[in-house]
């Protein structure tokens, strides 16, 4: 994917990204709805606990991305204390506690959403953040080491921050508790496998790539024929995430439209919240960028694992966790867009 910031000079996968995403949509959620069973046949399709499809399709994501990263910079990026101090605070502190105050606010009477997309607030994003950072020509280098300590902190935070929103703090406030009961081990499992192996395969290729044939072959000639293969694992994860849920969300519109009103605020919250600070604070433009999009995506694909793995396939958890990219997707394209925008009128470039 180019790193052009108009995107009329983008290819035409990257350009025509949101009819794609659109079409994918569409193509989930009618078999889903074409074929009744098949939610049960997909989720019957896995190694242990993980979702075999999904996987394919993030592990086809995320590699392209993760091949292109220069890892002998991160040493620079992480000497950046400043912007990793400001990301994982939104991304801990205050992104679970807004979507929590959303959750509650927008959908007192119905537990079992509210505490789906309280889930999704918890599962902070490693994966499609990259795309969204690469489209608008974010901090490769820093998404990267963004992403990484998401991961680190989901496999340590996630079960504890669960148990604090869903039990502690609404005690805490007089309010209904929902718990959720599971282990590290399982967050730490789904972590490796969306995350681990492609960033290991993204690793190594760049790394024996670049010392067999060379910085400049690596950078023109093989990164250029692998990068596709990332937008088509992500609409290839599209297709089988809305077609596990496709019936439930075709056949109940005004409960996905009730789910999609506090995230629709808590996308708009996060990221012009974040990239306002960031702007204040004088970060350059494309690590402004990178920590307004990973402050907020989210991981919907550990999101929908744990609500399925808690809740049930046909839980209104599981099915609050799939609306979430119903909503994240086409917001999160909207944003690349919005974001290319911000750099021309608050970034001038140098003369």
């Amino acid at each position: 994917m180019p790193h052009d910031d108009h995107p009329a000079r983008l290819g035409t996968l990257d350009r025509l990204l949101p009819l794609w995403i659109g079409v994918a949509m569409a193509l989930g959620l009618g078999l889903g709805r074409l074929f009744p069973g098949l939610d049960d046949t997909l989720d019957k399709v896995k190694v242990d606990t993980v979702s075999l499809p999904i996987a394919v399709g993030l592990l086809l994501m995320m590699y392209p991305v993760l091949a292109k990263v220069k890892y002998t910079r991160i040493g620079h990026v992480v000497a950046d204390r400043r912007s990793l101090a400001l990301s994982l605070v939104l991304n801990w502190v205050v992104g679970p506690a807004v979507m929590f105050t959303l959750a509650w606010l927008m959908l007192p009477d119905l537990p079992e959403y509210r505490t789906g997309l309280i889930v999704v607030g918890l599962a902070r994003c490693i994966a499609m953040v990259l795309i969204w950072n690469d489209l608008a020509c974010g901090n490769r280098e820093l998404a990267a080491v963004l992403v990484a300590l998401n991961s680190i902190f989901q496999i340590l935070a996630f079960s504890l921050l669960g148990w604090f929103y869903l039990d502690v703090l609404p005690g805490w406030l007089g309010l209904d508790t929902g718990g959720i009961d599971i282990t590290i081990w399982e967050i730490a499992k789904s972590v490796l496998v969306f995350l681990g192996i492609p960033l290991l395969a993204g690793f190594l290729t760049r790394t024996f790539g670049e010392r067999i044939k060379g910085t400049e072959w690596y950078e023109e000639r093989f990164i250029p024929r692998i990068g596709p293969v990332a937008l088509y694992g992500l609409l290839f994860t599209i297709v089988v995430l809305f077609a596990l849920q496709g019936e439930k969300i075709t056949s109940q519109p005004w409960d996905v439209a009730r789910i999609a009103l506090p995230l629709l605020a808590y996308f708009a919250l996060m990221w012009f919240g974040t990239f306002a600070l960031g702007l204040r604070m004088h970060l350059p433009y494309d690590r402004n960028a990178s920590i307004a999009f990973t402050a907020a995506g989210n991981n919907f694909e550990l999101a929908i694992a744990v609500a399925i793995g808690v809740f049930g396939v046909s839980s209104g958890q599981a099915l609050a966790g799939v609306v979430g990219p119903l909503i994240e997707v086409p917001v999160l394209v909207a944003l690349v867009y919005a974001s290319l925008a911000a750099k021309r009128r608050f970034y001038p470039p140098e003369v």
